[in-house]
Parts: C-alpha cells; structure tokens; sequence
C-alpha cells in the first residue's frame, strides 16, 4: 500500500517508545482528520510497562518493515546504527520514512539522499534538528542559495538549558547540569550535548538544506560548554554579554561558506538573548529579507512528536524534499580562510600561545584565570586541538567573522610577551 493517493490511510510502523514515540502515540490518537493509525511498535524491551495495549507491541523488526500494509515507518530510536539499518530498509522497500535521529543522518545523508532517489520514496526528518520549529522546510522552500546570508541558532536544549541556570541562578556547570537531567532535558550520559556534537549534527544536516553542502559532522569544526570556566560567565557579564552554544553558517564574500559549533558572546538586545532554558532559536538571514527569528520549543516528548506529526501531514500531500541547491544550483564549498574574533581563556598566562593570534587586542589575569580576546585565522582550530584542552575555553565575539580581514605583521614575539607577563 502506497500513499500516492491523498485519500489513503497512513498505516505506521513505530520504532522506538520513549518519550517522543509515546508522545506521537498520545497526538496521533487526538488527530483523527490525519487519518493515521500506529499498526505496530517495535521496542527493544519487552518486559518493559508501557502506557498502551501489550499486543501493539513487538521486538521483531522485520514484522513492521516486512507488512505490506504499513506504508510509513517513523524511527525514533536512540541508536544510530540500528536506527540507519532500520530507515536503508525502509526505504529500499518503498516506505515512507519520518525520522527524529539526527546523528544517523548527519553521518548517513549522502547515502540517504540516494536510497530516496532510486526507491522514489520520501524521507523527511523535520523533527532531527529543531524539534518543534520547522527550520528545514523553510530552508528547502523559501531561502535561495544566492540570497541566503547566514543562519546561526541556539539548536540544542539541553546545553541552553544548563547555560541558563548558570547565568541567573549563579550555579556551577555541575549543579545546571544534575537539574537538567532530572527535569529530563539531558540524558544520564550528557556528553553529546554538552561537548556540542549534538549542535553539530544538526548543523550538518541544515547545511545540507541551507546550500547544499553535505559534509560529516566530524568535519565541521565544532565544541561545547564542558571546557568553559565560571570566570568566563564573570568576563562576559562584565562586557554585557551572555554565553550561548551557538550553530552557524554564513556565506563569505568570495561566496564559500563558514560554518562551526562554538560557545558564543550574545548581545543583550540580541533575539537570540531571548532563547532560555530548553527553547532553541534560530536566525536566518537573507539579503532580501534581513532577519527572520524561530523559536520553540527543542526538547521534550510532545514538541518533538508535533514535528513528526506534521512530516506525517506533509506526506498526504505528497511532500518530499527536493534538495534544489544541491541537485539544481553549484553548491558552496566549506571554508577555513577567514577570521574570527574571540575570547579565549587559560588558568595562567603563561600557557597562552600567543603565536597563535594574528592580533591581540586585549587580555586580562588574575590568580585563577588568564583572558586574552584577539584575532585568529580559522585554520588555526583546523590544524590541531590546541583550544579543546581542559584548561582552555574558546568564546565567539558577536560578529566575530571577520571576512576580508587584512593580517598585520605581528609586533609581539616571543621573548616581548615574556617580559609582557612577567
């Protein structure tokens, strides 16, 4: 059974019934004009008490994707292998897929565009980057390659989440995060948030919809909020700002493209100043349109399942992405050669490698922690991880891609910032 005709019942085969799978349970039973029923729901325990009749349940997962009846497959699991197994053979058996798992797309896009392509099936994930706010649709619809400038946004709830409470609570990075997870915003093991590989996961996937580029998250330079220190959210309220784990991309004057993960500066009369706890933000600029400003919702069972929910609307309709910028347009490449302007901080000046920054524009120290805001070039956080280490944070100014910026011959060598510190 196929859903080419608009009138016919989508019959889904459910992997996954956490808190997302049994928030879709919940909605799909509430919204009868979708005309969409949940045949069947693979688990992985089956012990396990659920809140739905025992025989909707199942631990074989060729029963869902071997029925004929069931034309759509939604994959909310947490493994991302099993996961990319699971939609292959989905969609090589021409169902419909809707997937909320952004790492295994990240990691998989390529191959998943092209499964797509020679099973004509679609696959839509709106729920893998953003939760509740439909970022990739507009991407996909409305925002031209030529005429898209930059997007950036607070894509993770759960590093916001902890950000948060450190910033008006005054609470250490530890305390945030122990009340994140017991207001279930961060998983027991919280390394992927926090390290920013879930941001950058997402990221790949809207660079992909943004300007066609698909590159693995590995590649895309990126961090998270483990290594900041409590002086930095001292330093950034002494300068008005506040920190935020911030995704972006933007279009460089020589029409590549930058894009990173890193903790970032955020002016107070910035929309994104107005993302709290775990609501994600995200803006899109465009040289037609300036700034446009989403916000939701980025975490949580019923935000994320109204996301499948409308991908599974979409499907009545025939919708699919078309990945116009990558099939129809030269897709921008990614790019290192630029500048950035930040703040990075050490337990003492001595470690600083001044070496490092084209520019020092100012720095500060005390017993505790070394300050130092510069100018550096990209491929500096390229070439090694001199800037992930435990003792050292890495904070973007705001605007802090410098594009066209003219290197200065340094001034300071080594033995003169010696005798600087000393």
């Amino acid at each position: 059974m196929s859903i080419q005709d608009q009138q016919t019942k989508l019959t889904i085969g459910l992997f996954g019934f956490g808190v997302v799978g049994e928030g879709l349970y919940k909605v799909l039973a509430h919204t009868p004009t979708l005309n969409a029923q949940i045949k069947k729901v693979c688990i992985r325990q089956a012990d396990k008490e659920r809140n739905a009749p025992s025989e909707l349940f199942t631990t074989d997962a060729d029963l869902l994707l071997n029925d004929p009846e069931i034309n759509v497959i939604v994959e909310l699991i947490d493994d991302a292998n099993a996961a990319y197994r699971i939609v292959s053979k989905a969609l090589a058996g021409k169902k419909a897929v809707v997937s909320a798992n952004k790492r295994m797309i990240a990691e998989h896009l390529e191959e998943l565009i092209a499964l797509q392509s020679t099973h004509d099936v679609p696959f839509l994930y709106e729920a893998a980057c953003c939760a509740s706010i439909p970022v990739i649709r507009n991407l996909e619809e409305y925002y031209d390659n030529d005429l898209l400038q930059g997007i950036n946004g607070i894509v993770n709830g759960s590093t916001n989440y902890i950000l948060t409470k450190v910033s008006e609570e005054h609470i250490s990075f530890e305390t945030a995060l122990r009340q994140a997870q017991e207001a279930g915003f961060a998983e027991s093991d919280p390394s992927l948030d926090v390290q920013g590989i879930d941001a950058v996961n997402k990221l790949s996937i809207l660079l992909a919809h943004a300007y066609g580029i698909i590159t693995p998250p590995h590649t895309v330079v990126h961090t998270g909020i483990h290594n900041l220190h409590s002086s930095d959210a001292v330093f950034a309220k002494e300068k008005g700002y506040e920190i935020k784990l911030v995704a972006q991309a933007r279009k460089l004057d020589d029409g590549n493209i930058a894009a990173f993960v890193l903790p970032q500066f955020i002016k107070k009369n910035s929309q994104l100043s107005t993302v709290k706890n775990e609501y994600n933000g995200v803006i899109i600029e465009s040289s037609l349109a300036d700034k446009q400003f989403f916000y939701g919702k980025g975490a949580g069972g019923f935000p994320t399942a109204s996301a499948v929910l409308s991908d599974l609307s979409a499907l009545r309709y025939h919708y699919r992405y078309e990945y116009k910028k990558l099939r129809y347009q030269t897709p921008s490449l990614l790019s290192n050669d630029f500048y950035i302007k930040v703040c990075i901080s050490f337990k003492g000046l001595l470690q600083v490698p001044h070496e490092r920054f084209d520019k020092i524009l100012e720095w500060s120290s005390n017993e505790h922690r070394c300050h130092v805001t510069g100018i550096i070039h990209f491929s500096e956080l390229v070439s090694d991880l001199w800037w992930k280490q435990p003792d050292v944070s890495i904070i973007l100014y705001p605007d802090g891609i410098i594009d066209g910026y003219q290197p200065e011959k340094k001034e300071i060598k080594s033995v003169e910032f010696a005798e600087l510190i000393c």
